[in-house]
């Protein structure tokens, strides 16, 4: 299989997403830029965990803190796919590929309605945020052909 021209490649991990189309053929991929998003940054709590009183005279115990990163990432995730989605519905992509970490992808995935999952022709588990726009293009069309 190769990267169809005119397909919409979303690399991401949980802090940021960049959202690519393949402007060169499915033989010699040239990703442009769409669109760049990060998350918020992560805010945590700065007071010790909260207190809830157990059964038995003057026994509490410590509740747990909250994963703010983890919350952080699923709330971008969803942000992201809503995203997609919007812009699948007017039209402006048939075809979509996913790179991102197994977790990233699986949240994804799970935000994703039937629709928007009918669009996903690949889906690769790698991090490649941090690498430039033709590296990516390179890594994803290898890994494309061979699937």
């Amino acid at each position: 299989m190769l990267l169809p021209k005119g397909a919409w490649v979303v690399v991401a991990d949980g802090e940021k997403a960049m959202i690519l189309e393949n402007k060169g053929t499915p033989a010699a991929p040239k990703l442009a830029v769409i669109a760049r998003d990060e998350a918020d940054p992560v805010v945590g709590a700065s007071d010790r965990p909260g207190r809830m009183m157990d059964d038995g005279p003057g026994q509490r115990s410590a509740l747990e803190q909250p994963d703010y990163a983890r919350l952080n990432a699923e709330r971008f995730a969803t942000d992201l796919v809503e995203m997609l989605d919007r812009r699948a519905r007017r039209g402006r992509f048939e075809k979509l590929v996913l790179v991102a970490p197994p977790q990233v992808l699986g949240a994804l995935r799970d935000e994703m309605d039937d629709t928007l999952r009918g669009l996903v022709v690949a889906e690769i588990d790698k991090t490649l945020t941090n690498h430039p726009i033709p590296k990516m293009a390179e890594i994803i069309s290898a890994e494309i052909d061979s699937l």
